[in-house]
């Protein structure tokens, strides 16, 4: 008997090692599309993938304002801006996991194959992404990357078709991510290609574990971090689209940070004694997408009409509850070549019935309003956003119905161009003002599906691509503002509003912050 009793009296002696870390839990509020970052452009899905599991060449740092060194040590550019070479991180070790033993440590060759799946046609694995590469078709990637040689096993060089000023910020983009060369061998021979978007493997602070849709998403800590073992073990994600109940699992423990607060939790938040508020100035624009290839919205005229019918100021009041400033155009304030001076569209439904009638509308039309289901940093209260656009455009004759589409459905149909108006938001993910124009407005971005109001035109097309070319912030300002006169002018997007990011924590979380962009980052989160 005292004998097998020894093992318990040991057993605290050997797992408290294990013991260190504590598991964190997060409420998120809506499934990834997938997990191979690439093929997608929701922030839920880079949350989910790139932001935990990946890594970059490079990042950028939102307090600097800089590009900082990740997988990339170090880079040097040439004096003519068209060649990029990159020395890499030494013994940066790939995720162990059930499905895959990595043989080799990271090198040059994995990060040629991470771009050139995207970039090459006639790459195996481009055919493979049913979904496209919508970010780097629509940053132009495959046009103004030209050729990616493995000099050595730490050295990458990048050959670009022409200058472009944005080429670095991008890289820090969640669809740069660098993949595992051999992983994709090793799924490629054994025929299961697909296993790539539902068993991912990345660099990143934590390791793949278990997804299930709708529920909950678990990680383990990576141990060989390059940056150091996270201090969290085991990362999950709790999915709760409501947020009601996401400050519920908060107040008793069940979630330690819940993310995409309502306004209102976030100032009952401020009261209790075992939460806090996190907040920043974020790096977005909550809109409405106007279809312009949908008649009759393919007329400027009817598309200003639908900005001067909106009550803004009401729906801000109503929906954000002060926690966010009136858009009036895709830039946010605090953007440098931020439109200042640009008026916007007053609320005057007058107007807008005149334009209307000048358009051949004088009875008004009927269309659609799609909106997601449940609520998010950019749509607060999707619900009542939606009704408060109905009830405006009625009151000039628009007959509107409300559709509520699940959120990866509501993306995977807005990209194929099937919306007339369309609830959606953006964030920028590099701190440069083109992550607003060429994603959202260039010809590339219309072909890729990210250019919501399916709007394609060579003048505006020139003005962006120009702004690229030049590295002189001076210049490209102006650029900038004549592409935000455009894009108001035309009524592209009924801009609604730049918000304020906030999440909720328990009080004993530390070291977590919230990104301008809405990027996540965990690997120094630690629970006290």
């Amino acid at each position: 008997m005292r004998l097998a009793a020894l093992p318990l009296l040991l057993a605290p002696l050997l797992i408290s090692p294990l013991a260190q870390a504590a598991a964190l839990s997060v409420c998120t509020e809506a499934s990834p599309e997938g997990f191979d970052v690439v093929q997608y452009n929701s922030l839920t899905t880079t949350n989910a993938s790139a932001d935990v599991l990946m890594n970059r060449l490079v990042d950028f740092d939102t307090a600097s304002g800089k590009v900082i060194p990740s997988l990339a040590e170090s880079w040097e550019v040439s004096s003519d801006g068209l060649t990029y070479v990159f020395k890499l991180r030494p013994q940066v070790k790939f995720h162990r996991t059930e499905y895959f033993t990595p043989r080799r440590d990271l090198t040059a060759e994995d990060v040629k194959f991470s771009f050139e799946r995207m970039l090459d046609p006639a790459n195996p694995w481009h055919k493979i992404a049913q979904s496209g590469f919508p970010h780097a078709q629509s940053m132009q990637l495959p046009s103004l990357i030209k050729k990616i040689d493995a000099l050595d096993p730490l050295t990458v060089r990048f050959i670009l078709d022409h200058a472009d000023s944005t080429f670095l910020a991008t890289l820090s983009m969640g669809f740069a991510s660098i993949y595992s060369a051999e992983y994709a061998d090793q799924l490629m021979k054994a025929g299961t290609p697909e296993a790539l978007n539902n068993q991912p493997i990345g660099t990143g602070p934590f390791i793949f574990n278990r997804f299930q849709k709708d529920a909950s998403i678990r990680y383990k800590a990576n141990h060989d971090y390059f940056a150091g073992k996270p201090q969290v073990d085991p990362l999950i994600f709790a999915i709760t689209p409501d947020a009601n109940v996401r400050l519920q699992k908060l107040r008793r423990n069940e979630c330690q940070i819940a993310l995409s607060p309502k306004p209102q939790d976030v100032q009952a938040a401020r009261q209790e004694p075992t939460l806090k508020v996190a907040q920043t100035d974020a790096f977005m624009t909550a809109f409405v997408a106007i279809n312009s290839q949908h008649p009759p919205f393919d007329k400027p005229e009817v598309r200003q009409a639908v900005n001067l019918a909106f009550d803004k100021a009401s729906y801000l009041k109503a929906v954000f509850e002060g926690t966010a400033e009136a858009a009036k155009g895709p830039y946010p304030p605090n953007t440098w070549s931020y439109a200042k001076n640009l008026p916007g569209y007053a609320h005057d439904p007058a107007k807008a019935r005149d334009l209307l009638a000048r358009a051949g509308l004088k009875d008004g039309f009927q269309t659609t309003i799609w909106t997601r289901p449940s609520g998010s940093l950019l749509n607060p209260n999707p619900s009542l956003g939606a009704q408060l656009l109905q009830a405006d455009l009625a009151q000039i004759g628009i007959q509107a119905e409300i559709r509520v589409i699940e959120w990866g459905e509501l993306i995977r149909r807005a990209k194929a161009g099937e919306h007339d108006l369309l609830f959606m938001g953006w964030a920028g993910d590099n701190g440069d003002p083109d992550n607003f124009l060429t994603p959202q407005f260039s010809c590339a971005a219309l072909k890729s599906g990210t250019n919501f109001a399916r709007y394609c035109n060579p003048d505006l097309d020139k003005v962006i691509s120009a702004g690229k070319t030049t590295s002189e912030q001076g210049v490209r300002t102006k650029l900038y503002e004549q592409a935000q006169a455009q894009i108001q002018q035309q009524a592209l997007w009924l801009p609604l509003a730049h918000p304020t990011a906030f999440a909720l924590t328990r009080k004993d979380v530390q070291g977590y912050s919230v990104s301008p962009f809405g990027r996540q980052d965990y690997s120094k989160v630690s629970i006290k």
